[in-house]
């Protein structure tokens, strides 16, 4: 058995793992849109993507228009390739000889199980 990969502490956070998969989506976004998305506090998001952006996994475009602020963030080419990877390395803990989360075949149908 191939041991499995680190996963990427940095996307392992909930709400920078759930920012990066929207940006991944959408290549840019808007602040307030990020925030309606992930739910998050103005202050939580805004540190988390101070976060992603110090390492280089989005940038950030910030300006003024229609009399107020407006923050634009980008994913990057690394934050692509780490997202990709990240992604890869979940699929190993997963099981990822071609099996999917939620099939109805194999060891990861999670459709049966009920709640104790």
């Amino acid at each position: 058995m191939t041991p499995f990969r680190e996963l990427d502490p940095l996307l392992h956070s909930q709400l920078r793992l759930a920012i990066m998969s929207i940006l991944v989506s959408v290549d840019s976004a808007g602040f307030n849109y990020l925030r309606e998305k992930t739910e998050a506090t103005a202050g939580n998001l805004s540190v988390q993507i101070g976060k992603l952006k110090d390492a280089g996994y989005i940038s950030v475009k910030k300006s003024f228009g229609e009399s107020y602020p407006q923050t634009m963030c980008h994913i990057t080419d690394l934050g692509k390739k780490k997202f990709a990877d990240y992604v890869a390395a979940l699929g190993d803990y997963l099981g990822s000889e071609g099996r999917k989360v939620g099939r109805s075949e194999g060891p990861l149908d999670l459709s049966q199980r009920t709640k104790s």
